[in-house]
């Protein structure tokens, strides 16, 4: 099991103030210093963007794609290794800076920007976009204006992948990161995409947690 349990105390300290995405900043500079840990940084690409990427490699060159939330970069880098033209974004200064640190060739166009309130010349500019797990860490008030940025971040035509935990309505939302209800996803569709795909699959590292995939497009 990943300890979350610094993620948790930030982003209730950040909550109370006020503040409910200022947290992010605060753990990547600890994480930076070596005083924390990023429980969502594998080091790795997310597993199930592999797949996604087998189903459409043909696709990939020369188009643009969009990282959403990027981390550390693993997936941007994926993105990139597949010939597409890489934007990826993270609200924490601190997070670009390790990307830069850690891939210092890369042709990856990083940028700290904040998912709420993200610049223009992103709309409408892709022909891929992956989010994977920043929407279960923002509160349930914010996940619909978040939700409205990502799908409008995609070109006509554009597909997006979104990976979440999920639950069951019956099921308690839990701490943080909060799984979310397939009805919350409907606001993508209300944004005007077309649903392709939705599965539901275990986690291959934490088999007790249930995650969403589905995949969308622009018409």
């Amino acid at each position: 099991m990943k300890d979350r349990a610094r993620a948790r105390e930030l982003a209730s300290e950040f909550y109370r103030k006020g503040d409910p995405t200022g947290w992010f900043e605060q753990l990547y500079r600890e994480a930076e210093d070596g005083k924390s840990t990023i429980p969502w940084a594998d080091r790795r690409s997310h597993p199930f963007l592999a797949k996604f990427g087998q189903e459409r490699a043909q696709l990939f060159p020369g188009k643009q794609a969009l990282v959403v939330g990027c981390g550390l970069g693993d997936d941007a880098e994926q993105f990139s290794a597949w010939g597409c033209a890489t934007t990826a974004f993270d609200i924490s200064p601190s997070a670009i800076r390790a990307c830069r640190k850690r891939f210092p060739a890369s042709s990856v166009n990083y940028l700290a920007a904040d998912l709420l309130s993200p610049p223009t010349v992103l709309r409408g500019k892709f022909d891929f976009v992956f989010e994977a797990n920043t929407l279960q860490v923002l509160p349930a008030k914010l996940r619909t204006q978040a939700i409205l940025n990502i799908s409008a971040f995609l070109k006509s035509g554009g597909e997006l992948l979104v990976i979440a935990r999920g639950r069951e309505p019956h099921e308690s939302e839990g701490q943080m990161p909060w799984p979310l209800l397939r009805s919350e996803l409907a606001a993508f569709t209300a944004a005007g995409l077309a649903e392709l795909k939705f599965e539901l699959f275990p986690d291959a590292d934490e088999p007790d947690v249930r995650r969403f995939a589905a995949l969308y497009r622009r018409p």
